[in-house]
């Protein structure tokens, strides 16, 4: 084969496809029966400088969509301006974190519930704490991962164990 011969065949050689909104089939597509008009309580809601976000995209509103790596993001909001929001996002690259500013439109956040689970976490542990302190014990506040089941005697007296085997395979021809 010839040199011309290799280079031809390189130009028609499809290469790798990697668009802005690539591999976005299922991330983008509207939940089932969500279809059509957007709720009036999407826009009604108040984002201030300082809130806590989820970005969530709505992919029937192409304006102010965020790119698919911030979808599923938490960030900090820290402009709001008539229809969008600015939101901060740390972003991991190599080594090290860094923090993104990304502007979008009020279609593709809602609040986050990270902080409200925080806060109700630190009521219950103050509650705890004082009622601790009146009966003049120590509480552990820890939060613990899911212990291993505490052991049990299995009385054998009424069920007696039983001894299981495949049944034998029988053909009919």
């Amino acid at each position: 084969m010839s040199k011309f011969a290799k280079r031809f065949h390189l130009l028609f050689q499809s290469a790798p496809i990697h668009g802005y909104r690539s591999r976005t089939r299922y991330m983008f597509q509207r939940d089932f029966r969500k279809h059509g008009t957007i709720p009036l309580s999407t826009y009604l809601k108040t984002y201030k400088v300082g809130d806590i976000v989820d970005i969530k995209a709505n992919g029937s509103i192409q304006k102010g969509m965020p790119h698919k790596y911030y979808n599923g993001k938490t960030g900090i909001v820290f402009n709001v301006t008539k229809t969008s929001v600015g939101v901060i996002i740390n972003k991991v690259v190599g080594n090290r974190y860094i923090e993104k500013k990304v502007n979008l439109r009020i279609e593709h956040v809602k609040h986050s519930a990270c902080r409200t689970e925080f806060l109700n976490r630190v009521k219950t542990n103050a509650a705890l704490k004082r009622e601790a302190k009146a009966k003049g014990e120590q509480i552990d506040l820890k939060r613990k991962p899911a212990q291993p089941r505490e052991a049990k005697v299995v009385k054998i007296g009424e069920n007696v164990p039983q001894t299981l085997a495949p049944v034998p395979y029988e053909t009919f021809i």
